[in-house]
């Protein structure tokens, strides 16, 4: 799946109206979706801060599924997290697929940075009570992403590429480059 270029970025982004933004921890997700979204004015939902209750308690599978399900029909949206036990819905509902598959080092390097600067504080797109932290599982997460995840998400993203417009982004550059494709269009 090669990367877009910025012509094709210019062309297929202007009927954009669902984009979801996947990619491993620390691939740049968020930051990546808000500048997107204020380069479309496109509503923009961070799913972290709703899948997660104080105390980093997560919201029950059903209820979080039929949270989805209702984000996703909204008839506008960028969203960007990973929660594979609804990506189907998400999948579904978009007209665009963003996919941040960077490096694991460099996610690994982002996270912590991230907790370096973050840590014990609440960063925005997160909810109250969810202080910034470091877990042994999130860690072991982003390094196993490119052999459990990856494939399987690429699979998918390839079936979706007749009826879909699916990007495959592989570093900052990239990233930067397709936002200012956006900008030129």
């Amino acid at each position: 799946m090669a990367s877009a270029p910025t012509h094709i970025v210019a062309a297929g982004a202007i009927a954009a109206k669902r984009i979801l933004v996947i990619g491993s921890g620390g691939s740049g997700k968020t930051t990546f979706a808000r500048r997107l979204a204020e380069r479309t004015t496109l509503p923009l939902i961070h799913l972290d801060a709703l899948y997660w209750r104080p105390g980093w308690d997560p919201t029950p599978a059903d209820e979080w599924r039929a949270r989805v399900e209702a984000l996703a029909n909204e008839p506008a949206w960028i969203m960007d997290g990973n929660y594979g036990g609804t990506l189907d819905i998400r999948l579904a509902a978009s007209d665009t697929i963003v996919f941040l598959d960077v490096p694991r080092l460099v996610c690994l390097w982002r996270v912590v940075r991230r907790q370096l600067q973050h840590a014990g504080q609440n960063r925005a797109e997160l909810p109250a009570g969810c202080p910034e932290r470091l877990r042994w599982e999130f860690v072991k997460w982003i390094w196993t992403y490119p052999a459990v995840r990856r494939g399987s998400i690429l699979r998918r993203l390839d079936d979706l590429k007749p009826h879909k417009r699916v990007y495959v982004l592989r570093s900052s550059r990239e990233m930067n480059r397709f936002l200012d494709g956006l900008a030129e269009a």
